[in-house]
């Protein structure tokens, strides 16, 4: 079983290359590509899915679409106080299990 304690990065790309995306391979947070989509994907402890807001920083370059990726028991978490703070973009949260199960949560209404 992976530590909860770490990010899942490695799961988080798993999931992007399975659903078809080109992912870059540098750093924690990455984009991944496909077709027209660029998402800038973030993954997040389950200790920090409670207070995601730090997480919300960019560089001033966020793409239109973001995703958010967590271990599944913190995935409804995150997911509820993102809808509370409201970023401005599109996003989503996924949840993952170190087995490589996975489950999409829509982001805010009207997100993609």
């Amino acid at each position: 079983m992976a530590p909860v304690s770490m990010p899942p990065t490695t799961e988080a790309r798993d999931v992007f290359r399975e659903l078809g995306y080109s992912v870059r391979e540098e750093g924690t947070e990455f984009v991944a590509e496909r077709k027209w989509r660029r998402v800038l994907v973030t993954p997040i402890r389950a200790e920090d899915a409670t207070d995601p807001e730090p997480y919300l920083t960019d560089g001033g370059e966020t793409p239109r679409l973001r995703c958010f990726v967590t271990w599944k028991r913190s995935a409804n978490d995150l997911r509820e106080h993102l809808l509370g703070l409201k970023p401005p973009f599109d996003w989503a949260v996924i949840g993952v299990s170190d087995d490589g199960d996975f489950d999409v949560m829509q982001g805010r209404p009207g997100s993609p």
